[in-house]
């Protein structure tokens, strides 16, 4: 590990200031930041201490929904009984992810900062573009098994590695956000980037941003949901596709869908024009394979993960069933 700087910021705009200076990067948690120090993939020349602000609170909004602190742990966030009524999504999503132990020390906002697990992201021999902007992709003509089918580039496939950005995605959240430029909320979906020709920029979060809070809205359809996450493994494993679907029935009829991918892309993979495919059309295994082809129109493999295409169409299937039982279920 290369040396480094560290101070502690006592607030939101002590932080602001000294994460402004070049090479400086915030740590909570530190569940990411530490292990790609370790390696040599991240150098921060300073680290800003954030734990000391009081950013760890949940609490209702006055609109009927529920404001995150960036600081609260995942594992306060997934069994807070608020969160476990209103927002049962969430919490399996969470609880899908990393292990116990990673989950009592990292934050709601870290989470949503992951790097991608792409095994030439932490290969420091090999080119990546997000590593080292112009060296290029190794894993295009590489192994790339468990990496993006959707929204790639020429640049980069790598996926982004979060469970609870994907339920988030699906529940339509608001990050809050404060630079030196005053405060902003940026809806989910435009939060995190594709990669286009800057891989190397996961969000859209500017340098001298903090997330201060992620904002539920009211709705968090806590009688048909699901949270469906296909792995090699049963724990402490990433996805190769998760689902999270979330439905409102009116009898066997669909009034709204929602439905994010994991596992597939650089960010939460969400096709609201496919979804509204549902609208008004009853729960039925046929109406769900077609909405199925319509999220992966486009998809593409990359030899060892070609088999993800057929994988993310049943997976889709499957968790839009499981959603529509759930209810009885409970």
């Amino acid at each position: 590990m290369r040396p480094f700087t560290f101070t502690q910021a006592p607030d939101i705009a002590t932080a602001v200031q000294e994460v402004s200076s070049d090479g400086a990067k915030f740590i909570a948690g530190g569940t990411n930041l530490l292990d790609l120090m370790k390696i040599d993939v991240m150098r921060p020349s300073h680290l800003v201490d954030i734990t000391q602000i009081a950013l760890d609170t949940i609490e209702e909004t006055e609109q009927g929904g529920l404001r995150l602190g960036a600081l609260a742990k995942n594992a306060d966030t997934a069994y807070h009984p608020l969160v476990e009524a209103r927002y049962p999504l969430l919490s399996h999503a969470i609880l899908a992810g990393a292990t116990a132990q990673l989950r009592n020390m990292a934050t709601d906002g870290g989470n949503l900062l992951q790097r991608t697990r792409c095994y030439y992201f932490y290969d420091t021999h090999t080119p990546c573009n997000k590593r080292e902007p112009g060296s290029g992709c190794s894993a295009i003509n590489g192994y790339n098994r468990d990496l993006a089918i959707l929204g790639t580039s020429e640049h980069c496939i790598a996926t982004h590695p979060s469970d609870m950005a994907v339920a988030l995605a699906a529940l339509e959240a608001t990050v809050h956000v404060t630079g030196k430029n005053g405060d902003r909320a940026i809806p989910f979906a435009d939060f995190h980037r594709l990669p286009g020709d800057t891989p190397h920029l996961d969000t859209n979060l500017q340098p001298d941003e903090i997330i201060t809070a992620i904002e539920l809205p009211a709705k968090g359809f806590a009688q048909h949901y699901t949270y469906l996450k296909l792995r090699d493994r049963a724990s402490y494993a990433f996805a190769l596709v998760s689902v999270a679907a979330a439905l409102d029935l009116d009898g066997d009829s669909i009034k709204e869908a929602r439905i994010a991918l994991g596992g597939v892309a650089h960010k939460p993979w969400r096709v609201p024009e496919a979804e509204a495919l549902l609208q008004g059309q009853p729960a039925t295994r046929e109406n769900f394979r077609k909405v199925a082809e319509a999220y992966l129109q486009g998809a593409k493999g990359y030899k060892d993960n070609t088999f993800k295409i057929e994988l993310a169409n049943r997976a889709i299937v499957r968790a839009l069933e499981q959603a529509t039982k759930m209810e009885a279920i409970a």
